[in-house]
């Protein structure tokens, strides 16, 4: 079952991702209400999924890029690995005070936060997705570099 989190997180990465793009679609064509719905389910999303990305990381551990076996992408890996990881230790914070400005009507200093909030919040739901394809399907640990711990 814990084995599975993986692909589940990336899947809620993906859902936050499109609600996010959905949120931004509706606010520039002035739905207010559907940009307010999207906006918030991207949140519970997103909380859904550190739920169970801290589950299982405590369970399970990390997952090792095999950089070993693939080194011109781990020059690539790491970089979007360290920008994805240090943008998304403020997503949480961005996120609650832009919503917090939305929900009390506080239009201008929402619009102010939002213009931070949102392209780093989705540059971490897209990268999340990148992380993932790259670590489980795009770079797969070999039989070797796994025997081997080459991907340490």
């Amino acid at each position: 079952m814990i084995d599975r989190l993986p692909h589940v997180n990336a899947s809620l990465n993906g859902v936050a991702t499109l609600l996010l793009i959905v949120g931004l679609l509706t606010i520039k064509s002035g739905r207010e209400s559907l940009h307010r719905n999207a906006m918030l389910s991207a949140f519970g999303v997103s909380a859904l999924f550190l739920v169970s990305y801290l589950t299982y990381h405590a369970m399970a551990g990390s997952k090792l890029f095999p950089r070993e076996t693939y080194p011109t992408a781990a020059w690539f890996y790491y970089p979007l690995l360290a920008s994805h990881v240090i943008l998304a230790m403020g997503v949480p914070v961005l996120a609650i005070w832009a919503i917090r400005l939305g929900l009390k009507g506080e239009r201008a200093a929402h619009r102010k936060v939002a213009k931070w909030a949102f392209p780093i919040w989705l540059y971490v739901s897209v990268t999340g997705v990148l992380v993932y394809l790259m670590l489980y399907w795009w770079f797969p640990a070999t039989a070797a570099s796994a025997a081997t711990g080459a991907g340490s």
